[in-house]
């Protein structure tokens, strides 16, 4: 027997997997069939024979391999529904939304992390068995067709466009390819689908052009203007003193009038108190809210389940409240311009709050490159140097290529503010120490630059720290 697991990694193999063995650039995973088989693999996929004890199957290409093997475990799993969801930021954090919200519904499998990818995906798939109700796909894309075939691995039953933002750009070359790119999405589903869009997002609201599906739209602050067969939206937003946010959950149900039924819209509205940092995720929770009613949810059911929802993925504006004090908001997964300037307005609110009670209060932005970006880099990286100042940093301490860059654009913004360039990842965290008892910390960079050790020197500095405080917020 072999299954059910399916492995890339020798370490994970566990009694009966499948390892499948891909060739990187730094190793190559034939040399770990051995291993893998050691740990209890019961069959491996290779490019080219491997002695190792166990039956080998010879393909081509590896990647082909999974991803017909997750098509199939798709394609045979009984009354299962795939949410695929993309844009330019928020996907892991609507992912986990919706999966912790449709758990409550069903056996449901998502992404750990940011599985999003041409390898990722298909694992996350081939975890699916004859009982899972529900596969929450994340698709990333860093070109035109890389959506479209994530979708032809994992078809998707429901669309989720977040935005189209900045993420990518040196790859793209322009927000409109980007768009085109995640379009690609919502030409997927069916005419019995649904197209979740962003209706404060014209790029992403101008997909329903693109679908033949049924069309759903969320908006923060007032019912979608573009019309829908369902539309959902936050009012009365307000934020505490960490900045998460509790609003009115609306949905309105339009689908028995609009097809004809002879029905009447349908109205519903519930509160719900959000568990994670940063007004970003409200309309990442209106998002999930959409993907579950779609596909039959209750809509208090669905404020209940966002309500009491955490993050899931590590680094994504994990809050670390330490005992002497200071607050530590480690944001280090990721950044792009968008996801930065959502950062640095969490950053930003709390930060204010706690001046409003404590003058000495310093507000710190840790920040590192946005890569990807091409030719656009350098404005990119001064523009969020100008909106940390503007946005009452007192501290910011850069480090990468573009540090310089981000410290001139918070200096041309001629207001006070200490901005300086450091050397290393030591000396930025030399730089923010000690901190005093009212102050905030923003952590962020791009993947490369590995700042979350900074993020964790800072949080393990005080007295008698913990991770007791923590609470995730994943983006």
């Amino acid at each position: 027997m072999i299954g059910p697991d399916v492995v890339i990694d020798s370490r994970q193999a566990t009694a009966g997997a499948l390892f499948v063995a891909f060739s990187g650039e730094r190793v190559d995973g034939h040399d770990f069939v051995p291993a893998a088989a050691a740990n209890g693999a019961a069959a491996a996929v290779v490019q080219h024979p491997v002695e190792a004890g166990v039956p080998c199957l010879v393909v081509e290409d590896p990647q082909v391999a999974l991803a017909a093997l997750a098509r199939h475990v798709v394609d045979t799993s009984p009354d299962l529904a795939v949410v695929g969801i993309t844009g330019s930021s928020g996907k892991t954090s609507t992912k986990d939304l919706v999966a912790q919200v449709l758990r409550t519904d069903g056996p449901t499998v998502a992404p750990i992390g940011s599985f999003n990818n041409e390898i990722g995906a298909p694992l996350t798939a081939t975890r699916c068995d004859d009982t899972t109700r529900y596969l929450v796909a994340e698709m990333g894309a860093r070109g035109i067709g890389h959506v479209a075939y994530l979708c032809s691995v994992t078809p998707p039953t429901v669309a989720v466009v977040l935005n189209v933002g900045h993420a990518h750009l040196g790859e793209f070359g322009s927000q409109e390819a980007i768009a085109r790119a995640k379009g690609e999405l919502v030409e997927a589903i069916g005419p019995d689908g649904w197209a979740v869009l962003n209706g404060d997002d014209p790029r992403v609201s101008a997909m329903s052009e693109r679908t033949g599906g049924h069309v759903a739209r969320f908006a923060v602050h007032r019912r979608p203007l573009d019309g829908g067969e369902v539309l959902v939206w936050a009012e009365d937003v307000v934020a505490d003193e960490l900045d998460r946010h509790r609003f009115t959950l609306h949905i309105e149900d339009r689908t028995s009038l609009l097809t004809g039924g002879g029905g009447e819209i349908a109205t519903s509205a519930f509160p719900v108190t959000l568990r994670q940092l940063g007004a970003h995720q409200v309309p990442n929770a209106l998002a999930a809210a959409a993907a579950a009613y779609v596909l039959g949810l209750d809509a208090e059911a669905i404020a209940r389940a966002l309500s009491a929802a955490v993050g899931l993925s590590r680094w994504r504006m994990e809050i670390t409240e330490r005992p002497d004090g200071p607050v530590i908001l480690n944001d280090s997964y990721n950044a792009n311009p968008d996801s930065m300037a959502s950062g640095l307005g969490t950053l930003g609110r709390i930060g204010d709050k706690r001046r409003a009670r404590d003058p000495q209060a310093r507000i710190w932005a840790l920040l590192g490159d946005m890569l990807e970006l091409g030719d656009d880099a350098a404005a990119e990286h001064r523009r969020i140097g100008a909106l940390a100042a503007g946005l009452g940093v007192t501290d910011l301490l850069a480090i990468g290529e573009y540090a310089a860059d981000i410290v001139a654009g918070a200096h041309d913004s001629h207001v006070d503010i200490r901005a300086e360039v450091v050397p290393d990842k030591f000396a930025l965290t030399a730089a923010a120490t000690p901190l005093g008892p009212a102050d905030v910390v923003l952590v962020k960079a791009s993947r490369g630059l590995a700042l979350e050790t900074v993020a964790a020197d800072l949080a393990a500095a005080g007295p008698q720290a913990s991770d007791a405080g923590q609470t995730g917020g994943a983006r």
